[in-house]
């Protein structure tokens, strides 16, 4: 196990080195830079001398690798620097946004998985009725329909007809839930699709039938036997919702004005703000590989055979079969 853990923080460590290094290669990439973005144009004031001076201030003047090599010298320490637009710490305004955001997707997540497996378990529960086939159509529609079309159709009826939920804003936790429902659908689709199908398979291997066998109703089958093996396909994407709650966040934090992450991250791009983006995308690859690591030392708990079977490989491939 404790190798185990060491290569998967190494694996880790290269995620948040290559989620770093293409996110600085990829602002380097656009025309101009932060410089040009917030004073530069055909109406500014400021000589060519001094937009020199201040490129100069922020380290834009120098040779991408030395700049390259030096912000990442000060993020192995956790120091992404300070914002281009503002002279804040980056730490800080990821702290500040983070609340926000985090309160969303937390709830998208719950919902999601709780609708997700709702549907999911009815579909397997009665596998005969109309309802049934419902769970297996949810991810087209729900990857088809835009979120910002989800979330505009959401303010229409709850906010501007019935008057349930604030429109904008991020004052009160009424605010958070249309947020977080336009967020949700996607991700219990998902949930619900991988689910539905695993169940389904579950549910006609042989150790199912000889519960049948035995007396077992369907409902004790399914709660028993089934439940436990066909999780873990949905709970292998985990990782994958978490990272779509987070990239989703800029959309709907957009339709519904609310500050976050978000809208942290749109402002970066589009002043090309680099240390503001890179602090962002190497915290969003933290969560990935945080979420994926739990994942994987869940699934023993789930079922032990797949300990056993990493625990024989390497004496398989020394000793043969």
């Amino acid at each position: 196990m404790s190798r185990y853990l060491l290569r998967r923080l190494g694996q880790a460590a290269l995620v948040l080195w290559a989620a770093y290094t293409v996110s600085f290669l990829v602002l380097f990439a656009l025309p101009g830079d932060a410089v040009d973005t917030k004073f530069g144009g055909e109406a500014s004031d400021i000589t060519p001398e001094q937009l020199q001076a201040l490129r100069e201030q922020y380290g834009l003047d120098r040779a991408v690798p030395l700049q390259y090599l030096s912000r990442l010298g000060r993020a192995l320490t956790g120091d992404f620097g300070t914002s281009f637009d503002s002279g804040r710490p980056v730490s800080a305004l990821i702290a500040e946004s983070l609340p926000a955001t985090a309160a969303v997707a937390g709830l998208a997540l719950l919902l999601g998985i709780l609708g997700g497996t709702a549907l999911a378990l009815l579909a397997a529960a009665a596998p005969d009725r109309w309802y049934s086939r419902l769970p297996l159509n949810l991810p087209p529609l729900g990857v088809a329909v835009p979120s910002f079309l989800v979330g505009l159709l959401l303010l229409e009826l709850f906010s501007f007809r019935l008057h349930w939920f604030p429109a904008i804003g991020n004052e009160g936790i009424g605010s958070i839930v249309l947020p977080a429902i336009t967020l949700a659908i996607p991700t219990g689709a998902v949930v619900a699709q991988l689910l539905a199908k695993s169940l389904q398979q579950t549910m006609s291997q042989p150790y199912a039938d000889t519960a049948r066998a035995k007396g077992a109703s369907e409902a004790r089958v399914l709660r028993r036997h089934a439940v436990r093996n066909a999780v873990i396909p949905a709970l292998t994407i985990s990782g994958v919702l978490v990272g779509q709650l987070l990239s989703g966040a800029v959309i709907t934090e957009t339709v519904f004005s609310r500050t976050g992450l978000g809208r942290l991250t749109a402002t970066a791009v589009s002043g090309q703000d680099i240390p503001v983006v890179q602090g962002i995308v190497v915290f969003g690859a933290l969560v990935f590989v945080v979420v994926n690591l739990i994942v994987d030392l869940l699934y023993p708990m789930l079922d032990k055979r797949i300990v056993h079977s990493a625990r024989r490989t390497p004496a398989a491939a020394v000793g043969g079969p």
